[in-house]
């Protein structure tokens, strides 16, 4: 009678530490969706990368063209003006 009880107690035990590994152990399902985290918030960070790097090489080929965009950029970036020329710097009005 013990015996016919033991086989299927032993296979109870031996399912229990398989789902305790699969739940919990290394490599996991916990450590799979953690993974799976990772990646999108490094696809995401790549991503935005990417463009930051798709705009710099345009500065580049801009700066390497010609000299307008050397011009613009000292004007925008260091308010630098042309000789002979006025700068004007219009105000928006208080609305009081």
């Amino acid at each position: 009678m013990w015996r016919d009880k033991w086989v299927p107690i032993g296979l109870l035990i031996l399912l229990g530490l398989l789902q305790y590994r699969l739940w919990f152990g290394k490599n996991s399902v916990l450590d799979y969706h953690a993974r799976q985290q990772q990646v999108q918030q490094q696809t995401l960070q790549n991503a935005n990368l990417n463009q930051r790097n798709a705009l710099l090489k345009a500065d580049i080929s801009d700066l390497k063209i010609g000299l307008e965009a050397i011009e613009e950029r000292a004007r925008n970036e260091l308010g630098l003006i042309k000789q002979g020329e006025t700068f004007y710097r219009i105000l928006p009005a208080d609305n009081e």
